[in-house]
This record gives C-alpha cells, structure tokens and sequence, in this order.
C-alpha cells in the first residue's frame, strides 16, 4: 500500500494543476485518471480540440470572403474531413503529452484507473487502496439532455461526438443556444452546413449582458446560422434507415407544434457534475440538488480530509475556474491561505468575433439598484479592426457612477478573449475607469478600444 500526503481524482484542468502545485509545495501526490490521456473533457474533448476547430475553419472563412478583398487571388481551398480531424487529433496529443511530461518532472504519480473513495484517507484504483492524508476531488462534469432525446454520439451526438463525425452534415440541429452550440455550430456552418439553433430561452448565451447577447446572435445570423427561440424540445426520433432525425419542438410564445429534419442533432443543453462511482453517499459527503459537491470556503467538504473543485462543485463550469480552485485548493492542503476570486472570472466565446466578459452585466446592477456609467466604443472606431475586416463588435465597460471603479467589461470582437484580462487585472487592483484611460496603449492595436472605452465613462472617446 503507498502513502500519499495528497491524492487528485481527475486529471482534468483542475486535478492536473492542483497536482502539480501540492507538488511545488513539497507534498507526495498522486493523481488517478481513467482515460488513457491526462488533461480530462478539457483537453481531450473539450475546450482545446474544439478550438482547433474553430481555428481551421474560420481560415477557410477567411480564404472565401476575404483574401480576395486582399488582392490574394486564385480558388478557396477545399475541406479535406479527415485531414481536418488528424490536425485537430494532433493538437490534442501535443497538449496531452505536454500535460504527462510535467507529470514527470513534478514526480506526481499518475494512478490509471477509476477511483473510489472507501473511506476517509484511502483511495481505491482497481485493485489497489492507496492511503492518503488529504484527497481532492476533481471529477469534472458530463454533458446533459433531455428528456425524449438519447445520445447515440452518431445521429444524436454530444459535444464529444460533434468533434469526430464521420463527415459534415448537410443539416445540423442545434438544442442549446450556449457556448458550446454556438461554438460548434459555428464550425459547421463554415463548413458548409444547415445549422439551425434551437433555444428554450428567448435569448441566446444564457446570462450574459442583454446587449450582448442581441449582439451576438445578429452577427452569428449574418454568417448562416437560423435561430429559434422560445422553442421546448419535446424529443428526438432517429430515423435509422435514412440515417436522419426529427427534432419535434414547440413554440412556447403560441405552443405551435415544430419538426424538424436534420442529418446530426447537436446536443448542447449544459453539463452535469459527474460523481459516480466515488462512493460519496457511503461517505457522507453533501451534496445539492443539482448533484454538484457542497464545500466550505476552504473546499473541503462535508466530510474532513476530502476536499473538491471545478465542475463537480457550484459555480461556472470554467476549465480556468477549476485551475484557479486547483491552486488555491493545493494551497490550502499545504496549510497556506489559498484565494480565488469569484467576481473577477472571465468568460469567453470562440466564435468569431468572440465575445468575453468579467464581472457585472447591466441587468445584474439595475436589479441592484446600484448607480453606474457606460463607458461604449465600437471596433469600427478601431484602425486595426477595420483592416482585418474585424470592425463589427465593441468593448462596453461598467463603472460605479460615483467612485468610477470598473464592475465589469463585456466585448465583442477580435481576440476578444485576450483583451477581457486587461479588465480583469484592473479588477484585481480594484481600479478605476480613468486608470485605464490614462495609461498608454500601443497602436495599432485592438487594446485601443478598451482604452476608448475607459475614456468614454469620462469626457468622452477621442475616435468616435
């Protein structure tokens, strides 16, 4: 039997880096991971081969709409399917390696199994129990459907299936106007198919800030993509000798009956914590209606020794989320003070433009009642924007009305995702609108709109 100061269940975006910071901090770890790869749904079908995705087919996009705008000339590359899937394959191999590699040069030991907790302080793998002083659950999540539609991952597929079809559809439904739906359905539209989108909400992104998600469902409209909102989906029928499916929905606004035909359903519904198999009701361990694992402030549970993170706990479902609890959580086993900071968390759309926000939406300040200024400025304002044809979007800040202390910033635009952490850092320092208007911005650069929007909470933007 070996003797762990600490042992991760889940080599996801959570496990995997809070098992690499208890071994920075001097403890014997372990990590168990059941899937022949490290790095979990993130890595390995998840956040990274679905940006590999994104990546190749919006070049595609880009070599039909715009190179000739450029004066690059001749015929639009054509899809080679599989070629595609083996570049996407070979992303995610890189990055799992790399994952296994610092496993190595950490000294973590990596357990190859499903674990189980039979008690406090040991972890079953197969037929090994491995004792251990602190245990850290980092189990992730599973994709969701509903009730009437099954996932066969072939006509009827999940986020995981969405990554490796056989070819692409000619129709495409989407159930779910979220990230994911919106990622991947973007993927296919560029590539050639019918995407429909069907949301149960009468809005797209669900939470994000009312302008933005007006905003960013006229754009993705412009590019292909056919919306329906306020749909209820009663059930999918998979008609299995035509190789096709019927998604019956209903309209809730005048609860008219729908069908319709498509080649792949796409079910993009949310997540679910996954905790089974752990053993958790035998233990004792709390848990909340939606099956997510309670913790205390120091993620520990209810049960001492066992402490859990990411996915498999309340909050977003966040890969950086789970980091960030990964670090602070190893910290705290090591009998430091581990800190997250849950109002200064990000949250990005790989679509294109993308979108990224942190902190505060409109909505969630009017029902506050809280006094606040926006501070507005649009990408088409931007020298850099308009010559890389990426001037449709803006970056919207919100400052407290009377201190001017930013609450929070939503963008739409290019690399969006990299320009929502000047904000964030901003956050953290607990900073003022004008902090960020006064400081100096290279240009060209698509970082001038933030600045411009930081101006325009003051006297006013210099470019619109």
């Amino acid at each position: 039997m070996t003797s762990y100061d600490v042992i991760i269940i889940g080599a996801g975006p959570g496990g995997y880096v809070a098992a690499i910071r208890c071994a920075q901090l001097g403890l014997k770890t372990a990590c168990v991971e059941g899937r022949e790869t490290l790095g979990g749904t993130c890595l390995n079908v998840g956040c990274i081969p679905s940006k590999a995705l994104l990546h190749a087919s919006h070049q595609l996009h880009e070599a039909q709409h715009n190179f000739p705008k450029m004066g690059l000339k001749g015929k639009a590359p054509s899809v080679d399917w599989k070629a595609m899937l083996a570049y996407k394959d070979d992303v995610v191999g890189q990055n799992t390696k790399g994952i296994e590699f610092l496993f190595k040069k950490n000294k973590i030991d990596w357990l190859k199994g499903w674990g189980s907790i039979p008690e406090p302080g040991k972890v079953k793998v197969g037929d090994e129990v491995h004792e251990t002083r602190n245990i850290i659950i980092a189990t992730g999540s599973q994709s969701s459907s509903l009730p009437g539609v099954e996932v066969d991952e072939k006509i009827v597929v999940s986020s995981t299936g969405a990554l490796e079809l056989p070819k692409v559809p000619k129709k495409l439904a989407v159930i779910g106007a979220g990230v994911i739906g919106l990622e991947l359905g973007s993927v296919y539209a560029r590539l050639g198919s019918e995407v429909t989108v069907l949301e149960y909400l009468n809005h797209v992104t669900p939470g994000m800030d009312g302008e933005v998600q007006k905003t960013v469902q006229r754009m993705l409209k412009k590019q292909g993509l056919t919306f329906v909102l306020g749909a209820a989906v009663q059930g999918v029928e998979t008609l299995k000798t035509k190789a096709k499916a019927k998604v019956n929905y209903t309209l809730r606004k005048d609860n008219s009956e729908h069908q319709l035909d498509a080649d792949v359903v796409l079910v993009a519904t949310g997540r679910r914590p996954y905790t089974d198999g752990l053993g958790l009701d035998a233990l004792g361990v709390e848990l909340s209606k939606g099956g997510q694992i309670r913790t205390d402030e120091h993620w520990q549970t209810s049960v001492k020794g066992i402490h859990a993170i990411g996915d498999a706990i309340a909050g977003p479902m966040l890969a950086h989320k789970a980091e960030d609890e990964g670090m602070a959580v190893a910290e705290v086993v090591a009998g430091k003070a581990g800190h997250v900071n849950y109002g200064v968390i990000p949250g990005v759309i790989y679509t294109h433009p993308e979108v990224a926000s942190v902190g505060k939406t409109e909505e969630e300040l009017k029902k506050e009642g809280r006094a606040y200024k926006v501070g507005k400025f649009s990408f088409m304002g931007n020298a850099r924007a308009k010559a890389v044809f990426a001037g449709d979007g803006f970056v919207k800040l919100l400052a407290d009305k009377e201190t001017d202390r930013i609450l929070g910033a939503h963008i739409i635009g290019p690399a969006a995702g990299d320009l929502i952490h000047e904000i964030c850092v901003a956050m953290e320092f607990g900073a003022a609108a004008e902090d960020i208007a006064l400081t100096c911005h290279a240009h060209p650069t698509y970082s001038e709109a933030v600045r411009e929007a930081a101006l325009a909470c003051g006297d006013g933007p210099i470019h619109s």
